[in-house]
């Protein structure tokens, strides 16, 4: 396995502060976007960087010698009151760190998407399909998750729908979209990420990888494409 040099944009956020250490534990250097004054809150040893997520000036310069960026950047528990910050906040931060990625020539782009379509939330996803546009049309080399919910500490009220998945998940008229939306625990989101880094970045010229909920419940990174 080589060595990545990663770096992660929403570090201090919920999926970063469980994936850097994975990350640098498994022996990959890790450099972590920070806003002023949140450096502390990021994992021990990874190395800081001041700047705006939302403007690719005040980072890109700072993104090389890495060859991975890891995009984890978003609202805190998405709702439908938080449509807007959909847009100025999730799909804002992609489009300076495709930006920088892009001026950086970075190898491979990994991206935490969103399942869709879903008949809830539609802001949230479309959001997130549109930022899957615009990796797509920049032809920077990518890989996009693409979960619904992770189960985790503080986003446990969803367990309650787990016998309505199991159900669902066997119904032929409703199997496929249960599976596409179902639900993730944090350990297989932070495994999954991990395998993503360490995989082989798709072709320059192709389309970016995909990986749907089953892959991420079983830690596999599928070469499928979009």
């Amino acid at each position: 396995m080589a060595r990545r040099h990663v770096f992660v944009t929403g570090g201090t956020g919920y999926l970063g502060r469980r994936v850097i250490p994975e990350l640098l534990a498994r022996g990959h250097a890790v450099r972590a976007l920070a806003r002023e004054g949140s450096a502390p809150r990021l994992p021990e040893g990874c190395e800081p960087v001041s700047g705006d997520a939302l403007d690719a000036s005040t980072f890109a310069a700072r993104v090389p010698p890495c060859d991975t960026l890891l995009q984890l950047v978003g609202v805190a528990h998405p709702s439908p009151a938080k449509a807007a910050l959909f847009r100025t906040v999730d799909l804002a931060s992609l489009r300076a760190s495709v930006e920088a990625a892009a001026a950086s020539r970075i190898s491979h782009f990994v991206y935490v998407s969103v399942a869709h379509p879903a008949p809830a939330m539609k802001a949230y996803w479309q959001a997130r399909a549109e930022g899957e546009d615009v990796l797509r049309a920049s032809g920077v080399p990518a890989t996009i998750l693409r979960p619904w919910y992770v189960l985790g500490p503080g986003h446990r009220w969803p367990y309650a729908l787990l016998p309505f998945y199991w159900i669902l998940e066997r119904l032929p008229p409703t199997r496929a979209g249960a599976r596409r939306l179902g639900l993730v625990t944090l350990a297989q989101m932070v495994r999954a990420l991990v395998a993503a880094v360490e995989s082989e970045s798709p072709p320059a010229a192709g389309p970016p990888r995909i990986v749907e909920v089953p892959e991420i419940r079983s830690g596999s990174v599928v070469r499928s494409r979009s």
